[in-house]
């Protein structure tokens, strides 16, 4: 990983200076990252004395992140502002697309966009991009909180004990609890120690990540089990959910990276495609791979992005019709 400069750290810091009120948003449908990274980014404007809103499109559908939805509004509240007050911020954690924000601006306001906003982007991911320069983007950390983490030490000090928890959450999150790390992720492992000696309780935060899952989800797990196709000799391994399995199901609780997991692990596999008929026109994939893979690139064909070994995007067409098209593009690798 990267250790982020001081000059990206000056300039998030001027940043922050020269704003009163922040809106901090992260993508739609959040996951452990953007949630703890937003929490982050809420402790640091803290120590700012900042005023500032945290949104969430939501939905929170993984049991883990529950407890933290009641801190996220849905929708930006429109506040009145002073006559001399500058204009307001959006920090945009965990993904650098407005659009993957979901609908979380008011209902009366007219513009549809940000534009009255100034705009700061923390994230990591590949196919992230900001032509303005008020970002840090860095692919190369594991996780949004991993970015944040550096924020908070050279601008706060130590992280309190919830704080560290929240950031360790976060980077457990988006590393498959450090399944995902190489042996090029030593400064990882000594930001990780540096929360724990924080307060950061790694047994409890794993059993708050792995537990509290509905009956239903393992159910249905087996089902995704049961469907998944060998293709090109078994280097891809391809399952799909269908908007009856959805009905019976339900949204709560899902665990595709169990999913993800126990396909990863078959012998000969060196990528995951997980397919989810969403409505009667779209269609949400997931991919996973393993070594020289890069599935963010196939992702990126249909719309959609993440990281060299992990993405996603949501496409319009149904499930007879995206998944020829996406084993068309597996064709490049296998």
């Amino acid at each position: 990983m990267k250790i982020i400069s001081d000059t990206q750290v000056s300039l998030f810091k001027a940043f922050v200076e020269s704003h009163d009120s922040f809106v901090i948003a992260g993508h739609k449908e959040p996951d452990g990252d953007c949630i703890s990274s937003s929490l982050g980014t809420a402790a640091i404007l803290d120590s700012f004395k900042k005023t500032y809103q945290l949104l969430s499109a939501g939905p929170f559908k993984r049991p883990e992140l529950k407890e933290y939805e009641k801190r996220f509004a849905k929708q930006i509240v429109p506040r009145r502002t002073a006559q001399n007050e500058r204009k307001p911020a959006l920090v945009i954690v965990d993904c650098s697309e407005t659009e993957r924000l979901g609908d979380i601006l008011p209902p009366d306001d007219i513009s549809d966009d940000f534009s009255k906003y100034d705009v700061f982007i923390i994230d990591h991911h590949k196919t992230s991009e900001d032509a303005s320069g008020n970002s840090i983007i860095e692919p190369t950390a594991p996780a949004t909180a991993c970015l944040v983490q550096q924020l908070y030490e050279k601008l706060v000090g130590t992280p309190d004990a919830e704080t560290a928890k929240l950031l360790f959450f976060g980077l457990a999150t988006d590393t498959g609890y450090f399944r995902f790390l190489g042996n090029e992720s030593a400064e990882v492992f000594h930001a990780a120690a540096r929360l724990v000696e924080a307060g950061a309780d790694p047994r409890l935060i794993y059993e708050h990540m792995q537990g509290g899952k509905p009956y239903n989800t393992r159910k249905l797990l087996g089902i995704m089990l049961s469907r998944a196709e060998q293709k090109f000799g078994g280097k891809l391994l391809i399952t799909y959910e269908t908007m009856e399995d959805t009905r019976r199901y339900g949204m709560e609780g899902r665990d595709s990276d169990s999913l993800y997991q126990l396909l990863s692990a078959v012998d000969g596999v060196q990528a995951v495609v997980f397919v989810r008929q969403e409505t009667e026109r779209s269609c949400t994939i997931g991919l996973r791979s393993k070594d020289a893979i890069d599935v963010s690139a196939i992702a990126a064909t249909f719309g959609g992005g993440g990281h060299k070994n992990a993405a996603g995007c949501s496409t319009p067409g149904t499930l007879d019709v995206i998944i020829p098209k996406i084993l068309q593009e597996f064709t490049k690798y296998f």
